[in-house]
């Protein structure tokens, strides 16, 4: 635990010395502004236009604000995963640095996990970062905080899982612009996975839409907590990560 807590830091120290853990966190938090004070906006509108009406229609903080938030913010985090783990190993191959970690006494999973967590903890902080407009909503308002805590645990494994995916993506070349570009392709392929189902019922469809981390994310946002969901985002992390091993693996072989 100690080497991957190391390298953990190391990444974490890499993104924060340079401009792009800024970057990101910047503009994370404007778009997510944007969304939420549009929502809100529209909230209060409404909502006032329903009671100058006279008409007495429940609104609710939870349904019209913060699920459609979360649906949205889950779109937006495609374009910034991407970013987040194009560098994790490239930069290492670029830089020759990848021979030293592979003929050290760390381990390939100790250099794996520690980076990938570096990713997840970075991702986390810019979520964590949002929680400053949704002060207003509980300063203000009364929502359900758990329903709300349930769909951030579903952003936060979904981004997980396709952080599993970039950072395998990472690990099998040495530019980083051909990684954060496959990377967004691939996360993007298995985001519409699931569209198949829309107009197909046949198994292959249905798989196809069970493969798609979009419809294992429609729970989390209603604020239901499914094993099953949670059960997918858990295996494609593993799997992201024993495909960065066995990748990882092969340099060995070719040298």
């Amino acid at each position: 635990m100690r080497n991957i807590w190391v390298i953990c830091r190391k990444e974490l120290r890499s993104y924060f010395v340079s401009p792009v853990a800024y970057v990101l966190f910047v503009m994370f938090a404007l778009i997510f502004g944007w969304f939420f004070w549009n929502m809100l906006g529209a909230f209060v509108f409404y909502s006032m236009a329903s009671q100058m009406r006279g008409e007495m229609t429940p609104m609710n903080v939870n349904e019209q604000i913060l699920r459609q938030l979360l649906g949205n913010m889950n779109v937006v985090g495609l374009f910034f995963i991407p970013v987040i783990t194009m560098r994790l190993f490239a930069e290492e191959k670029r830089n020759g640095t990848i021979e030293l970690l592979a003929t050290s006494p760390i381990q390939d999973f100790e250099v794996i996990l520690g980076k990938w967590l570096a990713a997840v903890a970075l991702y986390a902080g810019m979520l964590l970062l949002t929680g400053l407009n949704l002060a207003f909503v509980f300063k203000y308002g009364n929502p359900d905080w758990k329903p709300m805590a349930v769909g951030y645990l579903g952003l936060l494994l979904q981004a997980s899982a396709l952080l599993a995916i970039g950072t395998f993506i990472s690990s099998l070349t040495k530019n980083q612009i051909i990684a954060g570009a496959a990377s967004f392709g691939v996360c993007l392929l298995v985001f519409v996975l699931g569209w198949a189902s829309g107009y197909e019922t046949s198994t292959w469809a249905q798989v196809l839409s069970y493969m798609s981390v979009t419809s294992h994310m429609e729970s989390f946002t209603k604020g239901v907590l499914d094993s099953k969901d949670a059960v997918y985002y858990v295996t494609v992390i593993f799997l992201g990560l024993f495909l960065t091993a066995r990748s990882l693996e092969s340099l060995r072989w070719r040298s």
